[in-house]
């Protein structure tokens, strides 16, 4: 028995909406109802079930529509909806990644990396216009340490050819001394000598920085990432002056018993909610238990894009443990008279847990992305069924890191998660691999049988029940793709390829294009074509270079 197309509820018509209404009579209401109204040419079948009107389309009709708005459309199936019909064209600025120069590349940047990357690539899908921002940790007191440090054990020759690595080395071995008196004098003085533009100290602290973002240049380039901008904290230290200014001219800024700055953010103004934003000694951004700091770097960040880019809306990406920082920076912003604030948004995720290479705890992206790419290699070499693919190396890195994708999205991104490298490089079940997989054998498929062609295609050879589940399957890509656009939760585009890649895999059984009489097979071709067009589209939203080989 098919699964009708369209269902309407009988309840929702009635005006008495209450409970007392019968199953009985609601049943009759949908018979009489099923029966006074008349198929055409759209509708082939109108039926009655348990207080429901059950409406069948023409299946033929269905076909011919959905393979000719795939074909169509392209990569821009889907987007071209009419649900998106009333949405305006933004300017949208996206801040994610931001990594601390010198510290560890954890988990939770991979993480704000790959949602970030996420949402930037829906948006610009949808026609709206995007600054990727990569907003670094390139400033502060641990600049003046890692100065020190590496006028103790730096390694220039190191530093070009791994500056994170090393970097990160120096950093670890300088704070063991970080306690000691003498030590923490010689960090304040290369600080403060930063500050004052000194010239040599600069030139070091510049070619920290230039090294340290060449290597994350090449780092994103294997997650297939980019960013229009590098900024970061270094930018504003001029306009955190005026920001502070700004502030005080605005009677914004109180000073406590202690001297330290602090904004009020209270509705009755009676101090319940502060935000301190200036040490007792008039540097900004410090961190203490019982406040929440704001930078003033921050505010001047968010002034000066407003002023660059004049965006529509500004997305924070980062994980939720800064929600309250999120919160007090756009209240700040918004008593300072920019109600642009309000446009502003933090899209927050939870934390991931038990990610470990076979050598330890992660400390930088490059291991996760090495490691993945080594697990998947054994596997492929393992399995039975794996042909000479062109570049296993290359493929495995592409399948690898649509498994930590997959596993990462398909749950809500708020959600913390336990990861498991065996659960996220499954081959079967609903997991970054299967959908390679899938889409690898659908191009196959393509290549064994010559390429379909859409304008001789006898759709009457498409009515079987699991091309039908495909079909209508196709057909809901616009709505998914609009529900992760107001939300930007990606996990609604994830559990709709998983869907598919299962519907595709069951038809590629039962619908052998191999064999078959040529109009059938032309037919099943164009709609497993259809089928790994959208699967392609979307795995590509998702940030998933889609392989044609496995």
């Amino acid at each position: 028995r098919h699964v009708a197309d369209f269902q309407l509820s009988i309840a929702s018509l009635t005006e008495n909406n209450s409970s007392d209404c019968l199953a009985q009579d609601l049943h009759l209401q949908a018979q009489k109802l099923a029966e006074r109204l008349k198929c055409d040419s759209i509708v082939s079948e109108i039926s009655a079930g348990p207080g429901t009107v059950n409406f069948t389309i023409n299946r033929e009709l269905l076909a011919k529509t959905v393979l000719q708005q795939v074909w169509k459309d392209g990569s821009e199936y889907g987007v071209k909806s009419e649900l998106f019909s009333t949405v305006p064209r933004q300017k949208a600025v996206v801040e994610f990644s931001s990594p601390n120069i010198a510290k560890k590349f954890h988990i939770g940047h991979l993480r704000s990396t790959i949602v970030g990357n996420f949402i930037a690539n829906l948006k610009v899908a949808l026609g709206h216009e995007v600054v990727r921002i990569n907003y670094l940790g390139d400033w502060g007191m641990q600049f003046g340490l890692l100065g020190v440090g590496f006028q103790s054990f730096g390694d220039k020759e190191k530093l070009k050819s791994s500056p994170l690595q090393h970097l990160f080395e120096v950093y670890v071995q300088i704070n063991k001394a970080a306690e000691d008196e003498n030590i923490k004098k010689l960090a304040k003085d290369f600080f403060r000598k930063l500050e004052e533009h000194d010239e040599q100290t600069l030139s070091i602290w510049k070619q920290f920085r230039d090294l340290s973002i060449e290597e994350y240049i090449r780092i994103y380039k294997r997650l297939g990432v980019h960013f229009d901008e590098y900024s970061g904290e270094s930018f504003y230290q001029e306009k955190a002056q005026e920001v502070l200014k700004m502030l005080e001219d605005k009677g914004l800024l109180q000073k406590t018993i202690k001297g330290t700055g602090i904004v009020d953010l209270s509705e009755k103004k009676d101090l319940s909610t502060v935000s301190t934003v200036m040490r007792s000694d008039g540097t900004s951004l410090y961190i203490t238990r019982q406040f929440l700091i704001i930078s003033f770097r921050d505010l001047a960040a968010a002034i000066d894009r407003m002023n660059k880019h004049s965006w529509d809306t500004m997305i924070y990406v980062t994980d939720k443990s800064q929600s309250y920082h999120f919160q007090h920076l756009f209240q700040i912003l918004k008593l300072m008279g920019y109600d642009w604030a309000e446009r502003c948004q933090h899209v927050s995720f939870g934390l991931v847990q038990g990610m470990k290479t076979r050598r330890g705890e992660v400390v930088f992206l490059e291991d996760v992305l090495n490691e993945v790419r080594s697990r998947m290699l054994e596997n492929m070499t393992s399995t039975k069924t794996t042909k000479e693919i062109q570049d296993p190396v290359e493929t495995a890195e592409k399948v690898g890191l649509a498994a930590l994708i997959i596993q990462d999205f398909r749950g809500l991104l708020s959600s913390d998660y336990q990861f498991s490298w065996d659960r996220a490089l499954q081959s079967r079940g609903d997991t970054g691999v299967f959908l390679q997989y899938t889409h690898a054998r659908l191009q196959s498929l393509e290549q064994m049988h010559g390429n379909a062609e859409l304008t001789d295609v006898n759709v009457a050879c498409l009515l079987e029940p699991d091309a039908i589940s495909v079909l209508q399957h196709l057909l809901r890509y616009d709505e998914v793709l609009y529900r992760s656009s107001q939300d930007l939760q990606p996990k609604h585009i994830v559990s709709y390829l998983l869907t598919l890649s299962h519907l595709a895999a069951v038809a590629h059984k039962t619908l052998p294009v191999k064999g078959s009489a040529p109009d059938v097979a032309q037919a099943r071709l164009c709609l497993f074509h259809a089928a790994r067009s959208v699967l392609a589209n979307g795995m590509r939203l998702l940030g998933i270079t889609p392989v044609t080989q496995m």
